[in-house]
């Protein structure tokens, strides 16, 4: 027995849009996580010395596999 189930080609239409959504955003993270250098912790306290640390926490955090 086969079962069959249709979608109208709006909805089909909005699944596919809101997928390749999820696809871009996933592939521009893991491109600006390319993109950042990476510092040493020697660096890192030298930048705070001179600039001290943020003022504001960090809103989003992302760990990717590159």
């Amino acid at each position: 027995m086969i079962m069959v189930t249709t979608i109208s080609d709006k909805k089909l239409k909005g699944l596919i849009k809101e997928s390749v959504r999820e696809v871009f955003k996933t592939e521009v993270a893991r491109l600006r996580a390319l993109i950042v250098p990476d510092i040493s912790a020697r660096e890192q306290k030298d930048i705070e010395k001179h600039y001290g640390t943020p003022k504001r926490k960090k809103a989003k955090s992302y760990s990717l596999r590159v």
